[in-house]
């Protein structure tokens, strides 16, 4: 026979007693404890983004692995190499194509700035000269600009730059093999220790994987439409291989960070120094209206039809994830409003009756 709770009977609770105390303790230490755990995962935010976002995609390899060879670390070590081939060998490939082409482009310009020769295209136009002279007079663009010119020449961005991405890199495919190998495990302890149902638990695990499948599906055709209007115009302006360029474009927009500005926008200098200061105003709004506006107005549209959000949510859980999370955010952002949006309704339900299988299954 048990005691009767203290409640009964419309007393009040007593919040000195060792109970409330105790429990009150617990959930200080709980949330202290929260907290440490988030400050000593988010320096490795990004990486656990990536490595989300790399499960997703390999998934279906992954599983089909599995039927054949078994769950284990073999089939998980085969779809970490698939991901690597297909993430890190493109990559390695633009970024030296894109280094080679700034390399060769700074060492023009240092040449164009030390000979004068830049002074040639205010003075094709009555409407530039007079900026053409002031800069002559005020400002010494040859020695400002050749500090950066010669860093870009000398490759000593990619010396800055390579240890930390090697790091995040690694770090990433390291956080992807776990995640696919543990993946059941990983997933059965969350639902052991959520206070949710299992049935709320599937529903808030199927909204998280379909807010990634449709970030990730998302930012794949945007890049392919990015790049593809980037080609056309270098195709249209004249400009050199415009298909590579446009590939380049393409895969540079799928980094958040970056984008196909990273091309455009030295184009389209070039193009001004060499004089051609028309095609270089219709690449720059081209490439300014067309090119970055696309992003976002179909990024979120994608994001939003498949995670049943609005276009104006999904597009304020995008830009606010960037701005929250850095390039993380992309998928953490609408992530976040997925799983708050589950919760709010879960909360909106009304509590079911003592007895009720409802209350007896949570």
């Amino acid at each position: 026979m048990t005691s009767p709770s203290p409640d009964i009977g419309g007393s009040e609770p007593d919040w000195g007693s060792h109970r409330y105390l105790h429990t009150l303790l617990m959930m200080v230490v709980t949330v202290a404890a929260l907290y440490l755990c988030f400050r000593l995962t988010a320096p490795f935010v990004p990486a656990i983004a990536g490595a989300l976002a790399l499960a997703v995609l390999v998934a279906p390899l992954h599983q089909w692995l599995e039927r054949r060879l078994g769950t284990g670390n073999f089939a998980a070590a085969i779809s970490v190499l698939v991901a690597v081939l297909l993430v890190v060998l493109p990559a390695v490939l633009v970024a030296s194509r894109v280094l080679n082409e700034a390399g060769r482009g700074a060492l023009a310009l240092q040449a164009l700035l030390t000979s004068g020769r830049w002074r040639e295209v205010f003075d094709h136009s009555a409407l530039l000269a007079p900026i053409g002279r002031w800069l002559d007079i005020q400002v010494d663009l040859p020695g400002v600009l050749a500090p950066a010119t010669s860093w870009f020449a000398t490759g000593a961005l990619v010396l800055q730059v390579s240890l930390v991405q090697a790091i995040g890199v690694v770090l990433t495919f390291y956080l992807l093999f776990y995640m696919l190998r543990d993946r059941t495990a990983a997933l059965k302890s969350l639902r052991s220790l959520s206070p949710l149902s299992d049935a709320d638990m599937s529903r808030m695990f199927s909204g998280v994987l379909d807010t990634v499948h449709a970030t990730v599906n998302g930012t794949l055709i945007v890049s392919i439409v990015q790049g593809a209007l980037g080609g056309i115009m270098f195709w249209w302006l004249g400009l050199p291989s415009p298909l590579l360029w446009g590939i380049v474009m393409g895969l540079l927009a799928v980094v958040p960070v970056l984008g196909a500005f990273v091309i455009w926008v030295p184009a389209a200098i070039f193009l001004a120094l060499d004089g051609s200061v028309g095609k270089a105003l219709v690449l720059a709004v081209w490439g300014t209206v067309v090119v970055g506006g696309i992003d976002n107005l179909l990024y979120p549209m994608l994001v939003g039809k498949r995670t049943q959000m609005h276009t104006i949510v999904a597009f304020v859980s995008i830009v606010g994830g960037l701005a929250v999370f850095g390039a993380a955010g992309l998928i953490l952002g609408p992530v976040v409003f997925t799983v708050t949006r589950l919760l709010l309704e879960i909360w909106k339900r009304p509590a079911p009756l003592p007895g009720t299988p409802e209350s007896t299954s949570t």
